[in-house]
């Protein structure tokens, strides 16, 4: 989707000829120029453009407050206040960096050798962009404004880094994740985004298909939250104290706030109010309905009880498995995938983390990085027309596959290296973990001097 301004046409040589002999041939002459500039013009529509802009305001929704209570209520209660306050200032200072320069880099023509991986900074604090100036979509001739663009853009800037936090929850200084924060949006999601969503980025070119962020958002997330859960060591008392989830009630509104504000998050990534917009809803109910049921009769089976963190759990994988596809997917296909990411989930939340014993706190990897694998690779499966799919071109899945392959591994090698650098300046710069005795006391205090709850 490249950016493009409003397009300005003239007359050319021949009509003011024209003009010079009879005034009247001229007006003649002038009137195909004038349609033919009214037809390349982009068109604008208040539909499409106000679809965009509650899709939008859906994306802020799933992040502050969605994501912020999700998380809160999955960590101790000396922790909640910390964790909200990480994701509500994470989202905060992303929104600066995006007009700074995130948004220019992400979205315009890098320089000489360098346009496949990274933009420039023609449009750096909004040099250019005006209410005028316009951002394609993915029909010919139709055009969004670019403030709406950039604006939804930001919110999937925004929530990237905030979905990490979770990873190394209530063991972390905040200065690190403020730190970390900038870094790894600039040395990382801007590359992967500028890769996989502008038109000449290489991952684009390549013929990846990402509708709406299975390696941009999610396994970019899931990797970095991974490695820096790893840096970070694991929780004191890990793997001998309680450390349960102090509020699942939290834990189920945000997981709805999350479910709701999703709609945005796909639906809104077709840029139109069409028929593409709507299959992109439907799947984004089918998929996660699908894995919340599937996680929950693997845990029945596997623990004897189906449970509520479970089944959320599982709905919050189908909706990053669906990511990729939600507008390339058919129904039936939407399904399936969920059916597959609430299953190899589960797996990877309980048994696989259990065996390699990392303390990623709140399943970042086993959720976004797990579950944005096996959509961006299932994406190649469900988006083929003979499947029901709505893949476009010569398609065929195992050529689809390999594209897809390619994708993720680029994203794991880039956000994996990539973040064990970040992480290791900010820990010579700040540092990354709190004392054991702030840790013992709880960041709300430690960190905010603050208490979520005084009773």
């Amino acid at each position: 989707m490249k950016i493009r301004p409003l397009l300005m046409t003239a007359l050319g040589g021949a009509a003011l000829g024209l003009l010079a002999l009879d005034p009247a041939l001229a007006l003649d002459a002038a009137a195909p120029a004038a349609d033919a500039a009214a037809a390349a013009a982009p068109t604008v529509n208040k539909g499409d453009t106000t679809w965009m802009l509650v899709s939008t305001i859906l994306v802020i929704l799933m992040t502050i407050p969605g994501l912020a209570l999700f998380y809160g209520g999955l960590v101790r209660t000396k922790n909640m206040l910390s964790v909200l306050m990480q994701v509500f200032a994470v989202f905060s200072l992303v929104a600066i960096l995006w007009v700074f320069y995130g948004y220019s880099l992400a979205f315009t023509s890098g320089g000489e050798g360098l346009g496949a991986f990274i933009g420039g900074f023609s449009k750096a604090f909004l040099a250019g962009v005006t209410p005028d100036s316009t951002a394609d979509t993915f029909t010919k001739g139709v055009a969004i404004p670019e403030f709406t663009f950039l604006a939804f853009q930001l919110t999937f800037a925004a929530i990237t880094p905030a979905l990490i936090v979770g990873a190394f929850a209530e063991r972390i200084k905040f200065s690190a994740v403020m730190l970390f924060t900038g870094l790894w949006l600039t040395f990382v999601y801007l590359p992967i985004a500028h890769m996989v969503w502008f038109s000449e980025g290489y991952l684009f070119a390549l013929g990846a298909l990402d509708f709406a962020g299975g390696t941009v958002v999610h396994i970019n997330s899931g990797i970095a939250g991974l490695v820096g859960a790893l840096m970070i060591g694991k929780r004191v008392g890990y793997g001998r104290d309680l450390l349960a989830p102090h509020s699942l009630t939290l834990t189920f509104v945000g997981a709805c706030l999350l479910w709701v504000g999703w709609f945005g998050f796909n639906a809104g990534s077709n840029l139109e109010a069409t028929g593409g917009a709507a299959l992109a809803l439907v799947n984004t109910i089918l998929a996660p309905a699908a894995a919340g049921l599937a996680w929950m009769t693997a845990e029945a089976f596997g623990k004897g009880k189906a449970s509520l963190l479970g089944i959320a759990s599982g709905a919050v994988a189908g909706l990053v498995a669906i990511t990729p596809a939600a507008g390339l997917s058919g129904p039936m296909g939407a399904i399936v995938l969920g059916l597959v990411a609430g299953v190899v989930c589960y797996i990877a939340v309980t048994g696989v983390k259990n065996a390699l014993h990392y303390d990623d706190a709140l399943d970042v990897f086993g959720i976004h990085g797990v579950g944005g694998i096996v959509g961006a690779l299932g994406t190649a499966i469900v988006a083929a027309p003979s499947l029901g799919g709505y893949g476009v071109g010569e398609y065929t899945i195992g050529g689809q596959l390999w594209t897809q392959f390619v994708a993720v591994v680029i994203t794991l090698v880039w956000t994996g290296v990539g973040s064990v650098v970040l992480y290791k300046i900010v820990d010579l710069i700040v540092g990354l973990r709190v004392s054991y005795e702030a840790e013992r006391e709880g960041l709300d205090l430690a960190d905010h001097g603050e208490r979520a709850y005084n009773y």
